[in-house]
């Protein structure tokens, strides 16, 4: 009681500065817990059921993601499950939809509402590693007492956002653990294998959402490295024109082939108008496709 009682004399003090916010990330989350969802440190503890029609819909309509994340939390609980950590998958609102934790604490997990159908976004809990993943769209820990809500403040959570094919946040991937000698260092050990899940998920889920597609679509990460739109639809690219290099045949007919593919592109595979970008005419670009080997997608 004395312990909780100094975390929310800490958050408070901290909620009562005027320049904390603005100086550190967790401040500002503890922030957004107090003035924009109306949280109190001191609440009591609550009874986390899980919402079970929601867990079925968000199932339902996430059930790719699922599918494809679900070989990757097996191997991340093989490799850190014996440490008393759990895996969790959650929707991009903070409900979790998939968990992976052993026989001897899966009732410590779901004691502390560590299971699926419960909500962890911030709205909810206030600031804890799910929720402020979600809300500030990045990989980060949060460690015991630097989660909001005084009820939490035994748990470490170790997050990373999930985007999918269109860049668009999807998921949050947590390990948690609520043991008493887990600490920051061990936290940083798992911080890299988390994000490196994450994004193993992301490229496994872009290859099956475009198994037989060339550059119409790029992970967050390859649309950062090479300047493509943050999010939503991108405009179709030769591979060139993002790596700067010509692949396939060397010499002239390489050279020949490799800008008649980039006309055809960035015409969107309108031959009439890669045609005239080409100075050439629509019936002399079909012959050259022809004996280039290039194939009319139009």
């Amino acid at each position: 009681m004395a312990r909780s009682t100094d975390h929310v004399a800490r958050v408070m003090d901290t909620l009562s500065s005027g320049s904390e916010a603005a100086r550190s990330r967790l401040a500002a989350s503890w922030q957004r817990s107090w003035l924009k969802h109306g949280l109190d440190p001191s609440s009591p503890p609550t009874e986390r059921g899980p919402d079970l029609d929601r867990l079925r819909d968000q199932r339902q309509a996430l059930d790719q993601v699922l599918a494809v994340a679900a070989p990757k939390l097996d191997d991340l609980y093989a490799m850190i499950g014996h440490c008393g950590c759990g895996i969790l998958l959650t929707d991009a609102q903070g409900l979790v939809l998939d968990a992976r934790a052993g026989a001897a604490d899966a009732e410590v997990f779901r004691s502390w509402g560590l299971a699926p159908g419960v909500d962890w976004s911030e709205a909810a809990q206030g600031t804890n590693g799910i929720g402020t993943c979600l809300a500030e769209r990045r990989a980060l820990t949060i460690h015991r007492d630097q989660h909001y809500l005084a009820e939490n403040i035994g748990m470490s959570c170790i997050d990373a956002p999930v985007f999918g094919p269109d860049g668009g946040l999807i998921a949050a991937l947590d390990v948690s653990s609520a043991r008493a000698d887990q600490t920051e260092g061990f936290n940083r050990l798992i911080e890299g294998m988390v994000a490196r899940v994450a994004q193993a998920i992301e490229a496994d889920l872009f290859r099956q959402t475009f198994p037989k597609a060339l550059v119409i679509g790029a992970t967050r990460e390859a649309r950062r490295r090479h300047g493509l739109e943050p999010a939503g639809q991108i405009r179709p690219r030769p591979v060139v024109d993002l790596l700067g290099r010509e692949d396939g045949p060397a010499g002239l007919e390489g050279a020949e082939r490799a800008a008649v593919i980039r006309a055809l592109t960035r015409a969107g595979g309108n031959v009439s108008e890669a045609a005239r970008a080409l100075g050439l005419g629509r019936a002399t670009l079909y012959r050259r496709m022809k004996r280039l080997g290039i194939e009319d997608r139009s």
